[in-house]
C-alpha cells in the first residue's frame, strides 16, 4: 500500500496476516527454499531473519549481503529491502510492530544507528541455537488458543538483548561508538534535517560542539567526514526515490532541497558514476 505522505510502497503487518486479528504485533513464519523479492519496498516493522543455512542475496538500502549459515540479518522499520533466496536456504522470520520496536530500543545496547552498521551477524553454533529456541518458543506460542501476549513480548525483549550481546561479541567498534553518545545524536540529527541542513556548522550547533571536533569524532568513529555523513543520508534517500517510488526527478529535486536538476545530477553523479536517470533504469 501507498503512504501518503512517503512515496514508497510501504508493507505493514496486516498486509501478511490472513487471519482475523487486526492489531497483532509480530508475525513468525518459516523460510524454506526458493523465495524472491524483486522489487525494493520497505517495511512499517523491525525483521529479524535467522538463517540456518542459505545460499542467494539479501539486499538492505542498496548494499547486498550473501548468505550463509548461521547467520542473522536485522532489516529496521523504513529500510527498503529485497532478497532471492535458492532452494537450499532454511530459515526463520519474525515481523516485530513498530510499537513494539520502540518499547524495545531500551534492550538495545547501543543506538539503532550503530546497528545500522551491521546488519548482518554470524552467530557462533550456540549462538544460534539460543536465538533458534527463542525464535520457536515464540512460534508455539502463537498457536495457543489463548495467546498469552505478555509471554511472547518477554521472549522477543529476550531475543533483542541476545542480538546486543552478539553484536558485542562479534565488532570490536562498540567500545569507541559506545563512549560516544554525541556521534550518536548527530546521525538522529541528521535523519531529521538532512533535507533542509547541509552544513556541518548546524549540526555542531546543536551539539554544542565546534564544527572542528564534530569532524575529529565522525572521522575517529566512521572514518568519514562529518560532511560525508550527511551526504551518505542524502544520497540513500536519493536512490530510495529513484527505485522505489513513482516521482519524477523533478520532484525528487525539490524533496530533497537542491537547487535545480543540474546541482542533484552533479552530486548523485559524484556519488554513484550514473545520472539519476540511468540510477532508475538499472534493473
Amino acid at each position: 500500500m501507498h503512504h501518503p505522505t512517503d512515496h514508497f510502497p510501504i508493507l505493514n503487518l496486516q498486509k501478511f496476516y490472513d487471519g482475523i486479528m487486526s492489531d497483532r504485533d509480530l508475525l513468525f513464519h518459516e523460510l524454506i527454499g526458493k523465495r524472491e523479492i524483486e522489487e525494493p519496498h520497505k517495511h512499517d516493522f523491525f525483521i529479524l531473519l535467522l538463517f540456518e543455512k542459505g545460499t542467494g542475496t539479501h539486499t538492505v538500502d542498496f548494499e547486498t549481503f550473501r548468505l550463509g549459515t548461521h547467520q542473522l540479518h536485522l532489516v529496521f522499520p523504513g529500510q527498503v529491502h529485497q532478497w532471492s533466496m535458492t532452494d537450499s536456504t532454511q530459515g526463520l522470520q519474525l515481523m516485530i510492530s513498530r510499537i513494539w520496536f520502540e518499547s524495545l530500543l531500551p534492550a538495545l545496547r547501543f543506538p539503532v544507528s550503530y546497528y545500522l552498521r551491521h546488519l548482518v551477524i554470524t552467530l557462533s553454533a550456540s549462538g544460534y541455537q539460543a536465538l533458534e529456541q527463542e525464535f520457536r518458543a515464540v512460534s508455539t506460542d502463537l498457536k495457543e488458543k489463548e495467546i498469552l501476549w505478555e509471554l511472547i513480548y518477554a521472549r522477543v525483549k529476550v531475543i533483542v538483548l541476545l542480538i546486543s550481546k552478539f553484536v558485542a561479541d562479534n565488532f570490536n567498534d562498540y567500545d569507541q561508538y559506545q563512549d560516544n553518545p554525541i556521534i550518536a545524536k548527530f546521525v538522529q540529527l541528521i535523519d531529521c534535517w538532512y533535507k533542509a541542513e547541509r552544513s556541518v556548522a548546524f549540526y555542531a550547533d546543536k551539539l554544542n560542539i565546534s564544527a572542528n571536533y564534530l569532524n575529529v569524532l565522525s572521522n575517529r568513529i566512521f572514518h568519514v567526514s562529518a560532511s560525508a555523513l550527511i551526504q551518505d543520508r542524502i544520497l540513500l534517500e536519493a536512490k530510495r526515490l529513484l527505485k522505489i517510488s513513482n516521482k519524477s526527478v523533478k520532484d525528487i529535486v525539490f524533496d530533497l532541497g537542491f537547487y535545480d536538476n543540474a546541482s542533484f545530477s552533479k552530486f548523485f553523479k559524484s556519488h554513484t558514476n550514473m545520472t539519476p536517470s540511468q540510477f532508475r533504469a538499472q534493473p
